[in-house]
């Protein structure tokens, strides 16, 4: 039998756009929604605890973010195929393709590539460094989710995605910041069904192709 998703976002919107789902082709029963809070230390204590409880059939970080390079626009989705962070953290994520075919056919727009996790807002000169390097997104708590997971539920099918909300352009101190917001929150709600998609996918993978090693309304988890 399938256990339930859970998912895990940062902020109150995105709990918003996430809940407000079609969810109705959910393997599993409703998923389990939980918001972390922001920043690393936040979101992998509640990773933590939640993971340490178990009974969940795979694990998705979403929400919003920021694109680092060129040719990404707002309300556009980056999916990690793996997350990396300043200490030399590093976790490849095998079912990224799976979930970013999953967003292309319900009609979002999809790319596929590295995200950094990083402990404050990046912007300028940073943003181009860390693209220099291979990131593709960022935000600030996927790595400390990840290294959760790895300590409590290393078997466990993951995935993270991030709908931008700024980009290189257009950073977040800008006016075109609210209605680029506003896209981003309809492309995450409208991203539930592809969610649904993926977990049913990885529920049906045998387990050591989805986990690689490191080099129906949502429930509300407490």
């Amino acid at each position: 039998m399938t256990a339930p998703l859970l998912v895990l976002c940062a902020l109150g919107p995105e709990a918003w756009a996430l809940r407000g789902g079609d969810w109705s082709g959910a393997a599993g029963g409703p998923p389990v929604l939980a918001r972390t809070g922001m920043g690393r230390r936040a979101a992998g204590q509640k990773a933590a605890a939640l993971l340490d409880a178990g009974g969940y059939g795979a694990l998705l970080v979403a929400g919003f973010g920021a694109a680092l390079g060129p040719g990404v626009r707002p309300g556009e989705v980056i999916v990690a195929d793996r997350v990396t962070d300043a200490e030399g953290g590093d976790h490849p994520l095998a079912s990224a393709s799976a979930l970013a075919t999953a967003l292309e056919e319900a009609g979002l727009r999809a790319h596929l590539g590295t995200h950094r996790t990083a402990d404050h807002v990046v912007r300028g000169a940073e943003r181009a460094r860390l693209h220099a390097a291979g990131a593709l997104a960022v935000d600030m708590e996927a790595a400390a989710v990840l290294a959760a997971r790895a300590a409590h539920a290393p078997d466990l099918p993951a995935a993270v995605l991030r709908v931008v909300v700024d980009t290189p352009e257009r950073e977040l101190i800008r006016p075109g910041t609210l209605p680029a917001g506003v896209r981003a929150w309809r492309t995450l709600r409208a991203a539930v069904p592809a969610l649904t998609a993926w977990h049913r996918q990885v529920a049906a993978t045998p387990a050591q192709l989805t986990n690689p090693q490191p080099s129906t309304l949502p429930q509300e988890a407490s």
